[in-house]
């Protein structure tokens, strides 16, 4: 079974534990979680953020958004809904885009993160979806970009090659204010001409 976390299979398990929770099995379930664990949880854990190990002390509870922006200090992962709906804090783990905000630290430990202060080349070049969206002037205010970027980024590397009607899909997960997203398939579109 592919144990890879996508946004479909986050969304199906919140459906899930939703359906729990309303049938009553949910009690069951947290009840018999609480009397498995023992209680201590590391705080001080090892995490691959863009290449790079990084110590990092975190709280039980506390999101991979949170511990990027205010313990790492990598603030292109935006907060904005902080629930899973908008996007802003896409994020790649394992090369696969996921939003930061649904998911506990401690949860990616030993999982390669990528953020969109990652993407660009050690020399500074930037990455081909960065290139093509400055030159297709596809962001806006510019808020939904850093998502819109790594979410972007992640498809190419999925489908190197995507059908405007693909990059739609593979963009569907983030939200723009500003309604440019016409603007954001073309920097794809214009980033997989670069790529290939």
């Amino acid at each position: 079974m592919n144990s890879k976390i996508t946004r479909r299979r986050f969304i199906k398990g919140v459906i899930y534990s939703a359906s729990a929770a309303a049938s009553g099995a949910g009690i069951y379930v947290a009840t018999a979680a609480s009397s498995r664990s023992s209680g201590a949880v590391e705080r001080l854990i090892s995490i691959n953020v863009n290449g790079r190990v990084r110590r990092v002390d975190v709280l039980p509870q506390e999101t991979l958004a949170h511990t990027l922006r205010y313990r790492l200090n990598l603030t292109g992962t935006k907060l904005a809904c902080n629930r899973g709906e908008c996007g802003a804090c896409t994020v790649m783990i394992n090369d696969i885009s996921n939003y930061s905000c649904s998911l506990l630290t401690h949860q990616v430990k030993g999982k390669e993160i990528t953020t969109v202060e990652g993407l660009r080349a050690a020399n500074g070049t930037l990455h081909p979806v960065q290139q093509a969206f400055i030159e297709e002037l596809s962001p806006q205010c510019g808020f939904c970009t850093p998502g819109q970027v790594v979410a972007a980024a992640a498809l190419l590397i999925a489908n190197p090659n995507p059908t405007r009607e693909e990059a739609r899909q593979g963009l569907s997960g983030n939200l723009c204010r500003c309604g440019a997203y016409d603007h954001y398939l073309n920097g794809v579109m214009r980033a997989a001409e670069l790529i290939s």
